[in-house]
């Protein structure tokens, strides 16, 4: 069974516009200027960090308290009250989390920020507090971004199993993630299309373009062309180099609908429909076959 990852999560700090709610006793009954305990102490509501990290307070005046825990404010507090109170009692309670409140943006209901002050946060709960996604899972991709790192996952992925805790003060996008292929030549919508699924076969691909055209197409000349990568290749491809593969299929046979319910579409592959008969096909792929490499490689020389 797949688990949450678990994260260290970061000891939470002060940070200008953070509210807190700030709770002052004295321990004598009579005779102090803050509420006794049992009273339940003197309360300052929404008191906001500035914008220089300092916090404003009777009795204490001007203290900086950025970069500071709850707890460590608790104490500079009580130490700037000596003199003016008898052994106070102080609690600090963080009610707006600027510095730790998680961005979501991007493909989601209601983009916004999300509080953490419940608890530590995962890429589910973050999304599902937005509203959720507003595309078909496997078409979104979720980049989080905590400073100057960031990771990017694909939401199916994360639905699956692939979750993670967030770190505070972090960016939650979902994007469309762009898994497309192209169809061309005889078929009813030829052009760029999207996947229908995470991992489509051929037949589902050539049923989103609507088929073959019954009136020009040739089924016997229903081509994939897929550029793939020299490591996945095998030890006669060129290094650096992209390898050009073509795979035919006769949709004339019976069997080839079983064939393209089993061959899987990969991303920016380009199905081609030819109109010609057998003798053309060979002057139909050379060019392009040459063109999709010479793409390619034009394409990571502009890298």
């Amino acid at each position: 069974m797949a688990t949450v990852t678990a994260k260290h999560m970061p000891q939470l700090r002060l940070s200008p516009g953070d509210v807190i709610r700030l709770m002052v006793a004295d321990t004598v009954a009579d005779g102090g200027i803050f509420a006794p305990l049992s009273a339940g102490g003197t309360v300052f509501q929404q008191l906001r960090v500035e914008a220089d990290g300092r916090l404003s307070l009777p009795y204490v005046g001007h203290i900086r308290v950025a970069g500071l825990t709850p707890y460590e404010t608790e104490q500079l507090i009580r130490r700037r009250l000596k003199g003016v109170s008898v052994d106070p009692q102080v609690h600090v309670a963080l009610t707006g989390d600027q510095s730790g409140a998680v961005l979501v943006a991007g493909a989601v209901k209601h983009p916004g920020r999300v509080s953490t002050l419940d608890g530590p946060l995962t890429l589910l709960d973050a999304i599902n507090r937005a509203g959720g996604a507003v595309l078909e899972p496997y078409l979104v991709r979720v980049t989080l971004r905590t400073g100057d790192h960031a990771e990017v996952y694909n939401y199916q992925d994360i639905l699956e199993g692939r979750n993670r805790i967030v770190p505070p003060d972090s960016e939650i996008i979902l994007d469309r993630n762009r898994q497309r292929f192209v169809a061309m030549g005889a078929v009813v919508k030829p052009g760029l299309h999207d996947f229908p699924a995470p991992n489509p076969s051929l037949l589902e691909a050539l049923g989103v373009v609507g088929g073959l055209r019954d009136s020009t197409s040739d089924a016997t000349g229903v081509f994939v062309f897929r550029l793939t990568d020299p490591a996945s290749a095998g030890p006669a491809a060129e290094p650096g180099k992209p390898v050009a593969q073509v795979f035919r299929l006769n949709m004339e046979d019976p069997s080839a609908l079983f064939l393209a319910r089993q061959f899987l579409v990969q991303p920016e592959d380009a199905i081609y429909v030819t109109n010609a008969g057998v003798y053309e096909w060979q002057k139909i792929i050379s060019p392009i076959v040459q063109v999709l490499v010479l793409g390619r490689t034009a394409d990571s020389l502009g890298r």
